[in-house]
């Protein structure tokens, strides 16, 4: 028996009423033996307190049966107070959470709009996910679909902000799950997900996946990529995580849009419609900004400059179509002739090129340009249904052995050339 039950058990007015019962029965057999002519009032008496009494001890059972029924409606209202008071404050932590995401949102938002080319656009959208889904292992993958050949190609893969080498390059079956549904995708376990097949998923050098997130960079009908951020855990991934995934994914995709669109334009303005070489104004500005980091760390850069030997005589043989093809034609020659990031190869004017070659010593250039000489001279054109073939002279300078200016740098690379020209063309001269 418990202490509850066992306090319950004793009634008071029950005690009571025992003990002044066999006091009144004590006082009856004394009246009785000793006056009997008070046992009639005594016994009256004796009746009506047995009544009185009896009377008090079910009022008082009453009034506790009324008690404990107000005990028990507090108590109900108590817990539905304390059941509001909890969803409230669930509400309230709910709405909490929502004004911070929509506050880093807007930072994020505000962030991206700053971004102008695809490559900043894609780092920012990158790091604000890996901020925002702040987990040790979670990896941040970001797809983005080839322009012209419309594949499905990694732009950024990141880890803790350190970049992550994958072995699939162009995604895994999950990616392509969202590539063709063009719906965000929530897998809280890739083991016991059966919409996917693991067996069928190639292994990304050992690297494990339990949980993701991914979403489709959807603007109108234009798909741009995929972004994706896994963890090796499993269930880590809830349905909030992929409606926030799938609302940055928006803000980022109309940046992407506006950054492709940015780059494009500004290909225009600075790239040759007919070659797609730089012009001449961006080759300078370049030249300006290799010539002060080349001054500043001591080291040499080189320019050459080369011109289309007789290129008139193609025009009046061929036409000015013709004249088009042969340039279109040695711009790719230029192109792969000097295919390393940092050189830049412009269009100078006319049938006039030049390249700008950082960190090459005038000698290395001097072999480059020999190189592509050759090449142009042994390429092969059909013009007309005839085979011809092209040849250019080329004049090299370099800084700082030449000159330590723009203008001079400029100028002794065209003296190189022309003195090439008069030598009989065909041919590369240092200045």
């Amino acid at each position: 028996m418990t202490k509850n039950q066992s306090t319950q058990s004793f009634d008071p007015l029950s005690f009571l009423l025992v003990f002044l019962l066999l006091c009144l029965v004590g006082l009856f057999a004394y009246a009785l033996n000793n006056h009997s002519e008070v046992l009639e009032p005594f016994g009256f008496l004796f009746l009506a307190a047995c009544g009185y009494f009896v009377f008090l001890r079910w009022s008082f059972r009453k009034r506790r049966a009324s008690a404990e029924l107000t005990d028990q409606d507090l108590l109900e209202k108590k817990n539905l107070l304390e059941a509001d008071i909890r969803k409230e404050g669930e509400v309230v932590e709910s709405l909490h959470k929502k004004i911070r995401n929509y506050s880093q949102l807007k930072g994020v938002s505000e962030r991206l709009g700053l971004c102008l080319s695809v490559e900043d656009t894609t780092a920012a959208i990158c790091r604000e996910v890996n901020f925002l889904f702040s987990h040790g292992d979670a990896t941040v993958i970001l797809y983005e679909f080839h322009t012209k050949t419309g594949d499905l190609g990694i732009t950024f893969s990141h880890k803790n902000q350190m970049q992550v080498h994958l072995k699939s390059k162009k995604g895994d079956l999950f990616d392509g799950w969202v590539v063709k549904t063009l719906q965000p995708l929530l897998v809280e376990n890739t083991r016991s997900d059966f919409r996917f097949d693991m067996e069928r998923n190639a292994p990304e050098e050992d690297r494990a996946v339990g949980s993701l997130v991914s979403t489709p960079l959807v603007v109108g009908h234009k798909v741009l990529g995929i972004l994706r951020v896994d963890v090796p855990l499993e269930n880590h991934f809830t349905v909030e995580d992929l409606r926030f995934l799938t609302t940055i994914g928006g803000l980022g995709a109309v940046a992407l849009e506006n950054a492709q669109l940015y780059d494009h334009v500004r290909n225009l303005a600075i790239r040759d419609s007919l070659t797609g070489l730089f012009l001449r104004r961006y080759l300078m500005e370049r030249l300006s900004e290799e010539i002060n980091r080349q001054l500043r760390h001591k080291g040499e850069m080189s320019l050459l400059m080369l011109d289309l030997d007789e290129f008139k005589r193609y025009n009046d043989r061929f036409g000015h179509t013709a004249g088009d093809i042969v340039l279109r034609s040695l711009a790719a020659t230029l192109n792969e002739t000097f295919p390393e990031p940092g050189n830049v190869i412009c269009r100078w004017g006319g049938e006039e090129f030049c390249v700008l070659l950082p960190d090459c010593t005038k000698s290395r250039a001097a072999q480059l340009a020999e190189a592509l000489r050759k090449k142009v001279e042994w390429q092969q054109i059909m013009l007309r249904r005839q085979e011809t073939n092209i040849t250019i002279s080329v004049g090299v300078a370099a800084l700082p052995k030449d000159a330590q200016f723009k203008e001079d740098l400029i100028a002794r690379s065209d003296e190189a050339l022309l003195k090439a020209k008069a030598a009989g063309r065909n041919r590369v001269v240092l200045c």
